[in-house]
């Protein structure tokens, strides 16, 4: 196994890390992350190497501006699931009243808090141990994250596609039942899953891509926003002059989006159970 192919899941995140660093090093930069060579540390070069950054920088922006999108619109509270070595809480202007949650396996959290040591967030940042795919933990550790927030939002960043499928159908059970009023994912659909294995498995290695579904694929969700990676690539001049004619495609693709086999992108799902919570509120309160 060479330096540039990953060792494991926990890999994929120093690869994340080092093209944040590259593309914060470029005059005309979509975001700065200060933080992110050294989080990315010896091996984030090795494994960027040679692979082609766009759909990651265009991914990270996105949900940049969704998130703070969310918190213009009510938002009070961030959990952030597997979240390797992001820094949202550093780089962007987080208000300083927002709880942001983080919760990844224990050696990747033990690792990024070691490198983070005396460095400070702009809003409180409370890190939880948590292997994500054990449903009893995670529940146990959502009902801890949630308390008291009104308009919670969870972020699964980069996690979905190495999970089976049944992993994500049991992961979407158990974020459905809590008192959630966003899921927040960049999405990948059965094309764009085998697409990526093809050009990347062998960097990959281990950590080759398992889940590619429509987004109809979450029951009891409907979407909010969505955010296509191609459509963004092209207007911000990152992806391959070629791809370029993808900004005048709408955000949605074409045809209806839930059952999309060919799109990828970002997308903003809102709970139903929330929704019919907030509604039985609202009519208790009105009697």
């Amino acid at each position: 196994m060479t330096e540039s192919t990953m060792r494991d899941v926990s890999d994929t995140a120093r690869w994340v890390a080092a093209f944040r660093a590259i593309e914060s090093a470029r005059p005309d930069a979509l975001f700065h992350d200060p933080l992110a060579a050294t989080l990315a540390g010896p091996r984030g070069p090795a494994l960027a190497s040679g692979t082609s950054m766009w759909p990651t920088v265009v991914r990270t922006k996105l949900i940049d501006d969704l998130i703070l999108d969310s918190l213009r619109n009510g938002c009070d509270r961030v959990i952030n699931l597997a979240a390797g070595l992001d820094t949202r809480p550093y780089r962007l202007p987080i208000p300083g009243e927002i709880d942001w949650y983080e919760a990844d396996l224990p050696a990747m959290s033990a690792y990024k808090e070691s490198l983070l040591d005396g460095e400070k967030a702009n809003c409180r940042r409370i890190v939880v141990p948590v292997d994500v795919t054990d449903t009893a933990a995670l529940a146990e550790f959502l009902a801890e994250a949630t308390a008291g927030a009104e308009r919670a939002l969870v972020l699964t960043e980069g996690l979905l596609p190495y999970l089976q499928p049944g992993e994500v159908r049991a992961l979407s059970a158990v974020l459905r039942r809590a008192p959630i009023r966003w899921w927040m994912m960049d999405h990948w659909s059965p094309a764009m899953l085998r697409a990526v294995n093809v050009i990347l498995g062998r960097r990959l290695g281990t950590a080759r891509w398992q889940f590619g579904a429509p987004l109809d694929f979450f029951e009891g969700w409907s979407i909010d926003a969505a955010h296509s990676t191609f459509r963004a690539a092209a207007r911000w001049r990152r992806s391959p002059a070629p791809l370029w004619g993808s900004a005048l495609l709408p955000d949605a693709g074409i045809g209806p989006l839930e059952r999309s086999r060919l799109w990828c992108g970002v997308v903003r799902l809102t709970n139903a159970g929330w929704q019919e919570r907030e509604a039985a509120q609202h009519e208790e309160s009105a009697q």
